[in-house]
């Protein structure tokens, strides 16, 4: 019987917040991710016993686990948490009301009415506000109860049911008392204290398959030398070198160390930090005891690339391959993309029942398609974040997907299933046949190393971190052995991905101040373990401080223009004074690794509307599953412009009008439209009723599979006036 692995590989990480000087630490995701995603996963696989998995868990977050189970360190948040509501300061009432409704609002503020009235009381944008005035609005009761909920908002699933009294608590809404934050606040620091048990007792009974990263989650590849970025982007400006093989080896062994000693068992697999590899890479895990590695399947392209293979997508992703020297022996695996980022970015946005379907259809799909007897599919992804966006935290939708692999897997026909497996008895049934000679250097992101060093903001902390470490490798020989320790500690904190991740414009967050703080800290600790004063450098910024702007770029049209609607860019000038949107994936904590389009473009005449789409090449196999939908309109008139964005059938668009009870109805369909390097479309204002003057709203999305991947602008609607006859001369008064 032909059978394929299902392998899922599900990533925890969080970066070292713990200051250990001061024993605090400063942000509070360790602690409220626990009572959410780390306790959910694991209860949810008891209750599913033959629903087997692989977990990755950094070694940095293991750490901040065992240190808030012993007490050892409170985050601010969990003081100002504990602090009694009539003792507050109005400081500490201002810090409320900026940072305790840090959840997403959609599926974690807004379900409970206290929680949403309090959020509405204050405002959906605080940004530039006196919070000190804001905050003399709310009543010592609202501070109460908000204490409560940004903590109480935060347990999911899994911890609801073994605590019963936290549904009691939720269903009480409002009124809450000092004894009643207590509680939820005792019961979080019970469930943080379980989660490593329900996750040793799931290994001891081979259901799941734990593994590590590189202790404090460093992009490996960097810290044995930032000279290796050249390899994938021989553009970038680097900063001064960076070689450190030594620190890359003491943060694979000591990530075995740590994990050996929390589970009981020493790991076999590595997660390498952002899926980060390198040919160097290779002995040094295989030294550690390491058997396998996984990474993603764009690296898997660039590698066979370099070999001068082929890529077949169906037989070279869905087989392990041999690395390294037959001395060492290692085994790597690549994770299928597209099903693995549909996990964290799609999903969420259609019912469990819906997505669910969409995985088991894209599983037998491939079962069929795969030319091997036994592949396997790496399903790879961040365990932690994607379930915040889920109404239930994903409960429904795991659970009916683990229900359709219980018994004997999934029976798809032909003599054809899938089972799930962990990684390493996928292996077992399946080991590697084929040498990967050639291994691309790079990381899950565009296959290169760009989002931690190249902008001036990384680069200058890498050369700080060089520079402490020199100083550091001169002092060690007279330091007393547990300062030294303590010191090299620190330092490989500041080697960790995360702050590197926040520098510079790829990504953007309101916490970007505070990691570049965290960096800095870690890194003035190693000199005052070595009893030295940090230098002043360290107390200077490295990012400057700035307000969090909207992430819709949105650029309003300067000109009439008469586009020919024949697919092509043949004229500069034809688009010349267009909007345009842009098409760039949201900043935030989470990478959305292929984008549809490279520009947007929108614009009009007296008479028409235009829309214009450059199509990304690199998403070329995606776009013939896409379907786009053009929403215009103002008021009670909506309109819907529906088109594939395939190569072929993309010679009409369907006009469609939403009635009073929201149904679209189609009006026609139009033949205004072409697709061949680009895709161009138009039409008539008068079509879609809409006088001159008013002021219209445009959104586009993109489904797959009925789907929505994709809406543009993010997060809200471009807007605009159609215009008069009067706009030409107005915008070149402007």
């Amino acid at each position: 019987m032909k059978t394929i692995q299902l392998c899922f590989l599900w990533h925890m990480h969080q970066p070292y917040y713990t200051d250990p000087l001061t024993g605090s630490a400063s942000m509070p995701w360790v602690r409220l991710h626990a009572t959410k995603a780390y306790y959910d996963m694991a209860f949810l696989l008891d209750r599913f016993p033959q629903a087997r998995s692989t977990f990755n868990f950094t070694p940095s977050l293991l750490l901040q686990l065992e240190e808030f189970s012993a007490g050892r360190v409170r985050d601010l948040f969990l003081e100002y948490a504990q602090r009694p509501a009539t003792d507050l300061t109005p400081t500490e009432k201002a810090f409320l009301i900026r940072h305790f409704f840090s959840a997403n609002w959609a599926t974690m503020v807004r379900p409970f009415p206290r929680y949403q009235e309090l959020l509405v009381k204050r405002g959906l944008d605080v940004h530039g506000q006196d919070l000190e005035r804001l905050a003399k609005q709310f009543s010592t009761q609202d501070f109460l109860d908000l204490q409560v909920w940004h903590n109480l908002a935060w347990f999911g699933y899994g911890s609801l049911e073994r605590f019963p009294r936290l549904a009691e608590l939720r269903a009480k809404n409002r009124g809450f008392t000092e004894e009643d934050k207590q509680e939820v606040l005792a019961l979080q620091q019970t469930a943080i204290r379980q989660i490593v048990p329900m996750y040793r007792a799931l290994q001891d009974r081979e259901q799941i398959e734990l593994t590590t990263t590189p202790f404090f989650h460093p992009i490996l590849p960097l810290v044995i030398d930032s000279e290796f970025t050249r390899r994938a982007r021989p553009d970038l400006p680097l900063p001064a070198r960076f070689h450190a093989p030594a620190d890359a080896e003491a943060q694979v062994r000591r990530a075995v160390e740590y994990h050996t000693h929390t589970f009981g068992r020493a790991p076999v697999g590595l997660w390498p930090s952002e899926g980060s590899v390198c040919p160097e890479v290779l002995p040094m895990v295989s030294k550690a005891g390491i058997r396998w590695l996984a990474t993603d399947e764009g690296i898997l392209y660039r590698s066979l690339q370099m070999a001068g293979q082929a890529w077949n997508r169906h037989y070279h992703l869905y087989q392990p391959y041999r690395v390294g020297t037959d001395a060492q022996p290692l085994s790597m695996l690549f994770r299928d993309r597209e099903i693995s980022d549909a996990f964290g970015f799609i999903y969420h946005k259609t019912t469990p029942e819906s997505a669910a379907d969409d995985v088991l259809r894209r599983i037998r799909s491939l079962a069929f398609d795969i030319p091997l007897e036994h592949g396997i599919i790496g399903v790879i992804l961040d365990g932690e974040n994607p379930w915040e966006h889920y109404h239930d935290g994903g409960e429904r939708f795991l659970s009916l997907l683990f229900q359709a692999f219980e018994g004997d897997g999934l029976h798809i026909g032909q003599g054809i299933r899938v089972r799930l497996n962990t990684v390493a008895r996928a292996l077992e049934t399946a080991p590697p046949s084929q040498h990967l000679d050639q291994l691309h250097s790079g990381s899950w992101i565009n296959q290169d190393f760009k989002i931690w060093i190249g902008h001036q903001e990384d680069n200058r902390g890498w050369d700080l971190l060089q520079h402490t470490r020199a100083r550091l490798v001169e002092l060690t020989p007279s330091l007393p052995p547990d300062r030294a320790r303590a010191a090299w500690d620190e330092l490989y904190a500041a080697e960790g991905s995360d702050w590197f991740w926040w520098y510079g414009d790829d990504f953007d967050t309101d916490y970007k101040q505070e990691f570049d703080r965290l960096f800095r800290t870690h890194l003035r600790n190693v000199w005052t373990y070595a009893g030295m004063t940090p230098p002043e450098i360290l107390n200077q910024p490295l990012v400057e401080a700035r307000t969090p702007q909207g992430l819709d770029l949105v650029h309003q049209p300067l000109a009439f223009i008469t586009p020919t609607l024949d697919g092509m860019a043949s004229n500069f000038f034809e688009w010349r004074g267009a909007g345009s949107i842009n098409p760039t994936p949201p900043l935030g904590a989470m990478w959305k690794s292929e984008g549809l389009f490279s520009a947007i473009f929108f614009g009009f005449d007296r008479e028409h509307l235009y829309l214009r789409l450059d199509l990304d090449d690199a998403s070329a196999p995606r776009q013939e599953q896409c379907t786009a939908d053009l929403y215009i309109g103002s008021g009670i008139q909506q309109y819907r412009l529906s088109f594939p964005l395939s190569a072929v059938g993309t010679e009409t668009f369907l006009l469609a009008r939403a009635d009073e009870s929201g149904v679209y109805r189609d009006v026609g369909s139009y033949s205004t439209i072409c697709r061949r390097k680009i895709l161009e479309l138009g039409v008539p204002f008068k079509d879609l009723e809409i006088e001159v003057g008013t002021e219209l709203r445009l959104t586009l999305t993109v489904s797959e599979h009925g789907m929505e991947i994709g809406r543009y602008p993010h997060h809200g609607p471009a807007t605009f006036n159609r215009p008069d006859d009067d706009f030409a001369s107005t915008m070149w008064r402007v």
